[in-house]
């Protein structure tokens, strides 16, 4: 069944579903039965058919420290925004909650723990270290390695983390590192200016090493690759999102909650947190026509229709192909899903996929093959970016892993 075939025939199972559920109003749970929290404890994972996740009951605000002691918990940021380590206040009051419950042992952009702090604590001693952010240099190789030896739980915290994120496009740059530096220090207007300014011998880029009078200065060292966080070290729950919803962190907290105070078993391990077994198609509330596609457009080219699915309005979205969670929080606003929250479960090659359905819907059909390859190359060249559009934020997981350069050529 095709990406084109399979859309609509959820488009008419949605309907179906609503207008069932129309009928059965009567017999329908009321809305503060709905409303009531699981039992203290239920790890409460999407049910099949769920298209959403609203945010949890985590209890008592100020519960105090656990029976056995306050938990130890460790946040690092590897190579991200910091947009993933600032939601963590998200949690709004429930910060206080967290105070109650751990003792924070690292969290660079908030407290004092040092890396040889963490080097002198035993092995599995911190209860829970998220990480944000992917694997770029080599302090980050080290630190997650660390963190990993020394933690009993690893949470994969924000699209970074779990899929590369932003940082992995860099994985397309032919030359690898060397080249983006020499980019960056030698090519760009502002480095050129500075260099012909001041080093115009040589431009200065930056060592790794640097033997100065008061002893040796380091730099981590960039790699050729950016990696997500479980290609480098085990992961035991991911949480994507760019960055991750007030929601699915409330799932986070009240796991680590019930763990913490009641000794609930954790989720399964593998668990993808805030995240549904649907698409966000499944949560765009806009009505599909699966109009043919002629013409690409960008946003700001279009008068928004703000009921019309806006790939039928030519712009560009994600949404076929990336998993649920969210509520389509873009889409209902006029912005196309551009796939933070990666692929569904029905999706092994995120970009691959994107590119699938939205050629599904290019002016052809089984019955009547009369698009010709000239056409196609046309539509597809008013894509500003291909790669940076479908590998915006799943690069790392791609089966393209680089850009080559045949000799004497591209």
């Amino acid at each position: 069944m095709s990406f084109f075939d399979r859309f609509k025939k959820k488009n008419k199972d949605k309907k179906a579903e609503a207008d069932k559920k129309a009928e059965a109003k009567p017999k329908a749970a009321s809305a503060k039965a709905a409303a009531e929290p699981a039992a203290k404890g239920d790890w409460q994972q999407p049910t099949e058919g769920a298209n959403y996740m609203p945010a949890v009951d985590l209890g008592e605000l100020l519960p105090g420290a656990p029976p056995n002691g306050k938990i130890n918990l460790a946040i690092y940021w590897a190579a991200a925004c910091g947009g993933c380590d600032v939601s963590l206040l998200d949690t709004n009051e429930r910060i206080l909650t967290i105070g109650d419950m751990a003792n924070i042992v690292m969290w660079p952009i908030a407290v004092d723990g040092k890396e040889k702090d963490i080097e002198a604590m035993d092995d599995k001693s911190i209860t829970v270290s998220l990480i944000n952010g992917a694997v770029r240099n080599s302090e980050n190789e080290h630190m997650v390695k660390l963190l990993r030896q020394k933690s009993l739980i690893v949470v994969a915290y924000g699209t970074c983390a779990c899929f590369g994120g932003s940082p992995a496009l860099a994985n397309l740059i032919p030359g690898g590192h060397k080249e983006l530096l020499d980019y960056v220090y030698d090519k760009t207007p502002t480095s050129v200016a500075f260099n012909n300014e001041y080093h115009k011998d040589a431009p200065v880029i930056p060592q790794t090493s640097y033997q100065a009078p008061e002893g040796e200065l380091t730099l981590p060292v960039l790699f050729d690759r950016v990696k997500s966080l479980d290609q480098v070290i085990d992961v035991d729950y991911s949480i994507p999102g760019c960055p991750p919803l007030q929601e699915s962190i409330s799932y986070l907290l009240k796991a680590v909650v019930d763990f913490a105070y009641h000794g609930v078993a954790l989720p399964p391990k593998g668990t993808e947190v805030g995240v549904t077994k649907t698409s966000i198609c499944d949560e765009c509330p806009r009505h599909k026509e699966f109009r043919r596609i002629t013409e690409i457009k960008e946003p700001y080219q279009v008068d928004v229709d703000p009921d019309l699915c806006l790939m039928d309005q030519g712009i560009l979205c994600l949404g076929p192909a990336t998993v649920g969670g969210c509520n389509a929080r873009c889409t209902r606003v006029g912005q196309p899903c551009r796939g933070c929250y990666g692929p569904s479960q029905e999706v092994q090659e995120h970009g691959a996929s994107a590119l699938t359905a939205i050629a599904s819907l290019f002016p052809i059909d089984e019955s009547d093959a009369t698009m010709g390859e000239d056409k196609i190359i046309d539509i597809m060249s008013t894509i500003k970016d291909p790669l940076g559009y479908f590998y915006a934020f799943t690069m790392s997981k791609a089966l393209i892993k680089t850009v080559v350069k045949e000799k004497g050529g591209q």
